[in-house]
């Protein structure tokens, strides 16, 4: 009897829950927060009521967290992979204004504002005079102006940080890259985890109180003096229906204006963007950490662990896809007893699992070549499915029937009459040229003597095509370098090579560079552990790829013309460049370990020069200091060098 086989678990079987825990994690971190900003709200009249959890604290800090979870759900419902690609920001803002992610963000920013804003409102003393219904004259009520204010306040400060949000691609998820490591690079690693977290908290707190003070200040001198009487009648509108309001809808002669109003505003305005702040901190730190569970790779619990990995390898989806390459690059680097299983697993169905992640590995670089060949070429047409050939229709044994129409009247005799019906007939049928036929040159050969009679020769030169088009192409110019407006319609290099290199809509660098990584890192280490010898025959295939798409990356950046809007002219682009230093790196391992059995491998001479050509890194020159001695400072920051850019640009035109 065979053996039973074994189930390889899909390797989301073992990334969910490790996302999920870390979901965990950053929950529990937002409720200590929200119970930390609940005892700010006390009112300290007790030693235990005021901080136990069990009362009044305890209830607060729910409603604050209840006020985070939208954005909380927010983040899992819109977390993506790679940064957005386009060609300019304007593209980008085109095609996420009004897109169905964008409205949901701001909503959603909005709803928790506003659910803060009214636990804050509850949380305050009777005696700041902060409740939506004050009474007057004995039991009359009427409507509290400076709780609407504050209301109004911070849903004002959702939208902002809405649209921040949008703008600033916060739902990005961070992954790392794995790179060799060298001597002293074990001091030197990053800080990751809470102590990256402890280490941003006072960049958090500037954000959160910059913020708040911008919008609390701007609500107050300009925005709340518009919206103060629609405000102000919705909010009547909604409280008639429990107390016994004015009918009338104009609101009082003077708005409540305060500076406590205002110093109020932006502490609470701090409060609210304090959660937000750190809850989109402790998402990117969690959710960005490495694929590893008890310093383990994730599939090592599974029963199958190289099947479930190279599952997770071959998922559709970017995200199952990207941490999957980026623990087999963690693989390749820190686990020896795993990589060498990696060389023994050599009865698979469909292969060895040296080389299914070898074509895996080679498909991932390889995308990267396709998108090079195939910019600028017109998309290639779906291929327009197969037509059935016509039947011949059966030989008939009798003619077909006559169509005539049996009761039309016999034809007119031949003769004057006869031509006569038949000049009607075409004059009927045949109306003769349209009215613009007819009309259109004639109107053409007035403006042209209108043109002569009226313009002089140097109006109609300024007329002419290729003056208009200079003429336009200045106003261009001016409008680019305008310091806010320019920046936003700018097709920088940078932007447009990402673009192609990476594809559109998001681009994620990370799987390219761990890809170049691993498969490289593998094949070095097959020296001392592939006892099979399978990885040699990939070797030649595996060096004259990385060759190649060095090569035309490198050439397809050094030709890529820079657009004409784009006013730095400059060259640089740092996810390409980090791109080619990951395959340098990986290619000028293979060389190195491999040179010596190039003849075994069948390399020519030429494919061992052009390897070494490729692997090889451009001196970078360090940029000089803005203030060294005997240099003149630069004045006028980016616009200056704008203009800079822009003048043989105008010499040129004029």
């Amino acid at each position: 009897m065979p053996p039973a086989a074994v189930r390889r678990a899909p390797y989301k079987d073992f990334l969910q829950p490790a996302l999920q825990r870390r979901f965990a994690s950053t929950t529990g971190v937002l409720l200590a927060l929200a119970y930390v900003e609940a005892l700010t709200l006390s009112r300290w009249n007790s030693l235990l009521w005021s901080w136990f959890p069990i009362g009044l604290p305890g209830i607060r800090t729910l409603a604050i967290f209840g006020s985070i979870l939208p954005i909380i759900i927010l983040r899992i419902a819109h977390s993506h992979m790679g940064i957005r690609t386009s060609n300019s920001p304007f593209d980008t803002i085109r095609r996420t204004a009004v897109s169905l992610a964008t409205v949901e963000t701001v909503i959603t920013f909005a709803l928790s504002a506003w659910l803060f804003s009214q636990t804050y409102l509850f949380s305050i003393p009777a005696s700041s005079n902060l409740g939506w219904i004050t009474y007057y004259s004995g039991d009359r009520a009427r409507l509290n102006e400076r709780a609407l204010f504050y209301t109004i306040n911070f849903i004002i400060l959702g939208i902002a940080q809405g649209v921040l949000h949008v703008s600033l691609d916060y739902d990005r998820m961070l992954l790392g890259r794995v790179k060799p490591r060298r001597e002293g690079d074990a001091n030197d690693r990053p800080t990751t985890g809470w102590g990256a977290f402890i280490e941003a908290a006072p960049t958090v707190l500037v954000r959160a109180g910059m913020l708040s003070m911008i919008v609390a200040l701007v609500n107050y001198v300009v925005l709340y003096t518009f919206l103060r009487r629609s405000a102000w009648g919705w909010a009547l509108s909604f409280f008639r229906i429990f107390y016994n309001l004015p009918k009338s809808n104009i609101p009082p002669s003077q708005a409540p204006w305060s500076v406590l109003m205002l110093g109020r505003s932006i502490w609470a305005g701090f409060l609210l963007c304090l959660l937000w702040y750190f809850a989109d901190m402790a998402f990117r730190l969690q959710l960005g950490r490495e694929p590893l569970k008890n310093n383990q790779p994730l599939s090592a619990e599974s029963k199958d662990p190289n099947g479930s990995l190279l599952n997770g390898l071959k998922s559709k989806k970017t995200r199952i896809s990207a941490f999957a390459m980026w623990e087999l690059a963690l693989i390749a680097r820190d686990f020896d007893a795993r990589r060498k299983a990696i060389f023994e697993d050599i009865d698979r169905k469909d292969g060895p699992m040296w080389s299914q992640l070898y074509v895996t590995c080679l498909s991932v670089i390889k995308a990267i070549e396709e998108r090079v060949d195939n910019y600028g070429k017109p998309p290639t047409p779906p291929p327009a499915p197969a037509e059935a050939a016509p039947q011949q229709p059966a030989p008939r044994l009798v003619q077909p029937p006559r169509n005539d129409d049996v009761w039309a009247a016999a034809p007119p005799p031949k003769g004057v009459r006869g031509t006569v019906g038949k000049v009607v007939s075409n004059v009927i049928t045949s109306p003769g040229k349209t009215p613009a036929e007819v009309y259109l040159p004639e109107a053409k050969k007035r403006a042209l003597e209108a043109r002569d009679r009226l313009l002089t020769q140097e109006q109609k030169d300024m007329l002419r095509p290729e003056n208009v088009n200079t003429l336009v192409r200045g106003l261009a110019f001016k409008v680019l370098i305008t310091p806010t407006i320019g920046p936003v319609f700018q097709q920088l290099f940078r932007r447009r090579l990402t673009t192609a290199v990476f594809g559109q809509p998001y681009g994620e660098l990370s799987i390219y560079v761990n890809a170049a990584y691993a498969v490289s890192k593998l094949a070095v280490s097959s020296i001392t552990e592939d006892r099979y010898g399978n990885v040699q025959r990939d070797v030649p295939a595996l060096i004259r790829t990385f060759t190649t798409v060095i090569k035309k990356l490198e050439r397809f950046h050094d030709t890529l013309p820079i657009h004409w809007t784009d006013l730095n002219r400059s060259r640089e682009c740092a996810e390409v460049e980090e791109l080619l230093d990951a395959l340098k790196d990986g290619l000028g391992e293979l060389v190195t370990a491999f040179g010596q059995y190039s003849s075994d491998l069948r390399l020519t001479r030429a494919d061992m020069r052009l390897a070494r050509e490729a692997a090889e890194k451009p001196q970078r020159e360090a940029p000089a200091p803005a203030d060294q001695p005997g240099q003149p400072a630069v004045e006028g920051g980016a616009g200056a060098a704008a203009e800079a850019n822009v003048e043989p640009e105008m010499q040129q035109l004029r």
